[in-house]
């Protein structure tokens, strides 16, 4: 048992490698949050079908690929609980009680459902995309987390979690942590490099987004080629100038200074001195950080053990969780023995 706060976030096993967006948004606050909070984090594996399932295969290799880079940018199984959603049956027992306290309606005003269904229809979308919502408010009820580490687009998918959690107390008695959204200082939102209207994303135009396992060429070409404007003063001004403000912002992230500290710098010296620069900050990053997720995925053994190890710590909480809920529920408990 810990006095510390508790803390869950997920990320999905979706393509070859995590984004800039991925590390700098969230992962590198889940690093930090591995002292001073007890923290739970989780390869959110079923999420990753509810699209376009991958091939099996591929879904397995992602898994292990998200896995190794998490401990690569830091993440210490001794630490934190690093595990994966679909080792624990106990995320779809509970998401399947809070779908039954889940309004049709409430659930389709999610606005991810409303803007992925609205491209090809939502009479063609599988029912695991309405109800995703629901399961990752198991996700987090489950493991009775105090904060949930979220941005600022993750907002409306909190505030059901929270909703669920008040509803079940309300109606069952106390059961369930009504969890708080944390937003750190580092949580910012890294912007495409050819539309910064947009945030970067595995699923935009592969020169927009940066992949941390990008050979330093391919970054440095990435970098030099960012949309930023027609002017040439270096001033951080994301609504007349998202491009180059998100390209201040990034050099700042991976040179642990301010966006101010970045400006006085390279004022006055043009655009290409400063994507010169951002381009090396991030490159320093991304070699060592590709040579330590190469090491790792050597040895899938390994790897298969961490998340074993993982598993059975958060099993101890959700199973905990699941078997309270259940018998509050009014379930008949399974005879043991």
């Amino acid at each position: 048992m810990t006095n510390q706060p508790r803390v869950l976030s997920g990320i999905q096993p979706t393509g070859e490698s995590m984004q800039l967006g991925n590390y700098l948004g969230a992962v590198r606050n889940w690093v930090a949050m591995q002292d001073g909070y007890d923290a739970y984090y989780c390869v959110v594996d079923l999420h990753a079908i509810t699209l376009e399932p991958p091939e099996p295969e591929a879904l397995r290799q992602r898994t292990r690929i998200v896995t190794a880079q998490l401990l690569a940018a830091g993440l210490d199984p001794d630490r934190c609980a690093l595990f994966v959603q679909s080792h624990l049956p106990e995320h779809p027992q509970l998401s399947w009680v809070l779908e039954c306290l889940t309004g049709f309606g409430e659930a389709s005003r999610m606005t991810q459902f409303k803007d992925k269904s609205a491209k090809s229809g939502a009479d063609r979308q599988g029912v695991g995309l309405f109800t995703y919502p629901i399961l990752q408010a198991a996700d987090i009820l489950l493991y009775q987390a105090d904060q949930v580490p979220i941005g600022e687009d993750q907002r409306q998918h909190l505030e059901l979690t929270r909703n669920l959690a008040q509803r079940f107390n309300a109606k069952y008695g106390d059961t369930f942590v009504v969890p708080e959204a944390f937003i750190g200082k580092a949580a910012a939102k890294i912007l495409d490099l050819q539309d910064p209207s947009a945030k970067m994303s595995k699923s935009r135009a592969e020169n927009g987004t940066i992949f941390l396992s990008d050979d330093p060429g391919v970054i440095t070409k990435k970098v030099k080629r960012a949309v930023t404007d027609t002017e040439s003063e270096i001033r951080f001004d994301p609504e007349a100038k998202p491009g180059l403000s998100n390209l201040l912002a990034i050099h700042a992230a991976f040179t642990d200074t301010s966006v101010e500290a970045v400006e006085k710098e390279f004022a006055g010296q043009g655009y290409g001195a400063l994507k010169n620069a951002v381009a090396e900050a991030v490159v320093a990053f991304a070699q060592p950080f590709a040579a330590r997720t190469r090491e790792l995925l050597d040895d899938p053994a390994e790897l298969d053990r961490i998340l074993a190890r993982g598993a059975e710590r958060a099993r101890a909480v959700a199973g905990r969780t699941v078997a309270d809920a259940y018998a509050k529920v009014g379930f008949l408990p399974p005879v043991q023995g």
